[in-house]
């Protein structure tokens, strides 16, 4: 006598899942203050270098004005709470000009070393840079032709 036995095992198996998406808050960013200076005496040149602190320091024959009203770039980052992002600032020299002679701007430095994260729906960042100033350049207001810009991005 001969027996067969058919076993048959579960050879499939099904599962189900859903889908979500959360949108956060875009990011922004705000000019609050613009760089500024301020007075300043050129004679054998050199150069001013402005923190994000709003701290003046001169190198060369460079001489500051006592109690000057300096500013950094300041700008107020928004976006989605606890979101952590970079900042990318201008790279390049920039001109500033008082139609006939020029200055150079240039190494822009932050308050964030690379970035940070936002807290309370904001984050202020400052921007420094260093200006080059000619010896004797010519007294008169200098202003930036062009915008300078400072980008963030989420991580």
């Amino acid at each position: 006598m001969v027996l067969s036995f058919s076993v048959k095992g579960q050879t499939s198996a099904t599962a189900s899942f859903t889908a979500s998406v959360t949108i956060i808050q875009p990011i922004g960013i705000t000019t609050t203050s613009n760089m500024n200076f301020a007075n300043l005496d050129a004679k054998d040149g050199g150069a001013v270098i402005l923190t994000p602190e709003n701290t003046r320091i001169s190198t060369g024959g460079v001489s500051l004005e006592d109690d000057a009203t300096v500013s950094a770039a300041a700008f107020e980052v928004t976006g989605e709470e606890g979101f952590a992002f970079s900042i990318t600032l201008p790279e390049n020299d920039y001109i500033l000009t008082n139609g006939s002679e020029s200055m150079i701007i240039k190494d822009f430095t932050s308050s964030l070393a690379e970035g940070g994260s936002i807290s309370g729906g904001s984050r202020t960042v400052r921007v420094g840079a260093t200006l080059d100033v000619h010896p004797n350049q010519t007294p008169g207001i200098y202003n930036s032709p062009a915008p300078m810009n400072v980008t963030v991005n989420y991580n």
